[in-house]
């Protein structure tokens, strides 16, 4: 690549179920910006991780969802953190950090008003801001605590519990006083969940899974984090206590269908009188300083833990990443947060790798 040029990976076709490598998304190629482009309160932002997320996939689709889809021909949205490199921008001076929802760029003229400065805490590093001081934790933080109301003496279900936001719903509902069952997606991932602190979890691939949820969940549940939908949501409302929390966070295995599963027994709902609420992280903005405070705290004192995969290989590697993430290509280890790594290895103003940093399901 030429040091005048950086990448971007930009939408080329919407696909109709599955992402299919090296047609959904294609490389471009764009001019470096310049200081004298840059408008007042601008900046230019170098990315060094992009995170790969599972809810990305509905920012393909036409209509649109929360927010509208991805155009095609512009960069992916995605949530990175990275150095600015160039400023015009008194609250964000060359050389510090931020994170925003920034796309698949390894360079991108932004205001400052769409970034949050990161200041790397003692003890973490840069990634951190992509996972458990990112939009995950602050995601889990909300469900939890605003939605879920979760309180001493709960009894907690979390699917997708291995995930980046899942594994953290757990933790904090510990914090809080409650008992955690996690559901996952491979023995790895049992176990990982119990070593940092999960009461209990379960495999939903064994063949007995049925007969597990039920026993485990024979006293009712009080609160069930939701990120994966299907089998589970079902078993979920069948074993909830009369007015219990169903905490609505994502539908992972619902995504790449056509025709996605309903609860067969949606009338459960009203029989038990159960709440039932979906959410978006980007509802309590003014709220996020003091869960990112809370949730830093936490991290501190050593009550949060995540694991996280690096991709190495730069930009070229997200659209197979985001891929793999519905597909369930994992090693069957937890993954927390998988980060593309978008490295620094200029020349001038060159760009030669990017690492990524992908959410897979739990």
């Amino acid at each position: 690549m030429s040091s005048s040029t950086y990448k971007s990976v930009v939408l080329n076709t919407r696909p109709e179920q599955h992402i299919v490598l090296g047609e959904t998304f294609q490389i471009t190629h764009t001019p470096v910006p310049t200081l004298d482009q840059l408008k007042d309160g601008e900046v230019v932002f170098k990315t060094e991780y992009i995170s790969v997320d599972p809810g990305m996939r509905d920012w393909l689709k036409e209509p649109g969802s929360y927010m509208p889809p991805v155009a095609l021909g512009e960069p992916m949205r995605g949530f990175a953190v990275g150095t600015i490199s160039a400023s015009n921008n008194a609250n964000l001076p060359v050389g510090s950090h931020a994170t925003g929802l920034v796309g698949w760029s390894e360079l991108k003229i932004i205001h400052g008003d769409q970034l949050q400065k990161f200041e790397i805490p003692a003890g973490g590093k840069l990634a951190d801001a992509l996972s458990l001081l990112g939009m995950t934790s602050l995601t889990a933080y909300y469900g939890v605590i605003k939605i879920g109301q979760v309180k001493p003496g709960d009894f907690v279900v979390v699917s997708g519990a291995a995930g980046a936001t899942g594994s953290i719903a757990g933790q904090i509902a510990k914090i809080k006083g409650a008992t955690v069952l996690g559901v996952a997606g491979s023995d790895d991932k049992v176990r990982w969940l119990k070593d940092i602190g999960f009461d209990d979890a379960l495999n939903y691939k064994d063949e007995d899974f049925v007969r597990k949820f039920e026993a485990a969940t024979i006293g009712g549940i009080d609160m069930f984090y939701d990120n994966v939908g299907g089998q589970v949501l079902e078993l979920a409302l069948e074993q909830a206590k009369i007015h219990g929390r169903i905490v609505l966070c994502g539908g992972v295995s619902q995504v790449n269908t056509t025709s996605p599963q309903g609860p067969k027994n949606y009338l459960n709902i009203i029989y038990k009188r159960l709440r039932v609420e979906g959410f978006l992280v980007f509802d309590y903005p003014e709220e996020n300083a003091q869960a990112f405070s809370q949730i830093s705290q936490w991290f501190s004192e050593g009550k949060l833990k995540a694991k996280e995969t690096i991709i190495k290989g730069g930009l070229e590697q997200a659209e197979k990443a985001l891929r793999d993430i519905y597909n369930g290509v994992n090693t069957g280890g937890p993954h927390n947060t998988d980060v593309t790594e978008v490295a620094n290895e200029r020349k001038a103003n060159c760009w030669s790798r990017c690492d990524i940093h992908h959410t897979l399901d739990g």
